[in-house]
């Protein structure tokens, strides 16, 4: 069984960091594309960031330079630093582990990230 729980997402400040974490289990996450997504109310889900096996990183342009996605191997635990919040980063982010072959990723149940005054 696969399970990516999210945890870490709360109210903030805009200006202000939060730090996401995603533990993984059932799956070893070193050898999978792992990302971020979120999804604001209204919207279609959106990629965030990933961050590949060899631990290379891609952003989407409106977090980069702000967010920061890692992994730590051996806590399980895929990171997302966000920095220098804005009220349009809220929405619920997802953690995402690639399937492999042709197989579905799987998905966390999500966190909630509300940037307000």
């Amino acid at each position: 069984q696969v399970q990516l729980v999210e945890s870490g997402g709360g109210l903030v400040q805009p200006g202000g960091s939060l730090r996401l974490s995603c533990e993984v289990s059932g799956i070893d996450l070193s050898l999978r594309l792992m990302g971020w997504y979120r999804q604001a109310p209204g919207k279609q889900r959106e990629w965030v960031a990933s961050i590949s096996t060899g631990g290379a990183t891609t952003y989407a342009d409106s977090v980069k330079g702000r967010f920061t996605i890692s992994r730590d191997n051996a806590k399980h635990t895929v990171y997302l630093q966000m920095n220098s919040l804005k009220p349009e980063d809220t929405a619920v982010y997802y953690c995402k582990a690639d399937g492999r072959f042709r197989n579905p990723p799987y998905w966390g149940q999500g966190t909630q990230v509300t940037v307000s005054s």
